[in-house]
């Protein structure tokens, strides 16, 4: 079988997709027999019925939430997986592009929002073609200024920490909502909003600073505050889920970060790391 595949909706080509992720397709209804599909090898477009080998026998099974076949996490929840396909190389470019930036700190929008299109871009989200960020510099060009003077401050003088703490919480906050609303699938927007108080987010900041003087805990604090936010995501049909655990955090945590001492394997260790926190968020029925 080929390695890409692209299909055709709405008049419109969509791909490449792998061939994993091509299956899920063709299991969540997305792409059925009467499909046209494409890839290399072939003479030209054909139904994906009539490809050989293609779809399952009795055509696939009908899912109303769409996506690829339910996967179970360490928090115990269920859901269709999103993945995400990072090139190394672009993924290392990229942050340590947006480091500079962030440094720098005029730059920092735009290497901000450059950064957001180019992974966004790079997610593979159940039911979703063609996902992307929207988000423009000029909607919250002051938040990544704001951020990136706090890291400096932060930084370079410790007798304001606190306070930086707290400062980049409420403007993370900001980010965050500003984020959320400006996803998009096939060039449509995609309804989603942030409804998390911003007391809430910042207490999450705060115990997770506190959650590292025992050592371990701030990977349990993470694993809960990414479910907290998950769960004041809304606005479309099925939510957003967080499947791991606080061990797979942290022992995958400390791993990223022995190995990156070694300089060497940095890139590789960055697309690991990076793709296994994408592969822990998933989308899933709203719960009766």
């Amino acid at each position: 079988m080929p390695n890409q595949w692209f299909f055709a909706a709405n008049g419109q080509q969509q791909g490449p997709y792998p061939e994993a992720q091509f299956r899920d397709l063709i299991m969540s209804g997305t792409v059925r027999a009467d499909t046209l599909v494409w890839a290399e090898g072939m003479a030209g477009w054909q139904k994906a019925g009539e490809v050989p080998g293609l779809m399952p026998s009795g055509g696939p099974p009908m899912m109303p939430q769409g996506g690829p076949p339910p996967m179970m996490g360490g928090g115990g929840a269920t859901g269709h997986a999103i993945t995400a396909d990072l090139p190394i190389w672009g993924l290392l470019g990229r942050s340590i592009a947006y480091i500079l930036g962030m440094l720098v700190v005029i730059p920092a929008p735009w290497v901000a929002v450059w950064f957001y299109r180019w992974f966004a871009s790079r997610l593979r989200v159940p039911g979703r073609p063609n996902f992307e960020f929207t988000g423009q510099v000029g909607d919250i060009w002051w938040a990544f200024i704001i951020l990136a003077l706090l890291g400096l401050v932060g930084a370079y003088d410790a007798t304001y920490q606190l306070i930086t703490i707290i400062l980049q919480a409420v403007v993370s906050w900001f980010v965050l909502r500003w984020a959320v609303s400006n996803l998009a699938s096939n060039g449509q927007k995609i309804p989603t909003t942030f409804e998390g108080s911003i007391w809430g987010y910042i207490g999450w900041q705060l115990l997770l600073v506190i959650s590292f003087i025992t050592i371990i805990g701030w990977a349990w604090v993470i694993t809960f505050m990414l479910r907290w936010i998950c769960r004041n995501i809304s606005g479309t049909r099925r939510e957003v889920v967080f499947n791991g655990s606080g061990l797979q955090v942290l022992w995958r945590s400390l791993v990223f970060a022995l190995l990156c001492m070694l300089i060497i394997p940095i890139p590789w260790m960055l697309r690991w790391y990076s793709q296994w926190y994408v592969s822990q968020f998933a989308l899933a029925p709203h719960a009766a």
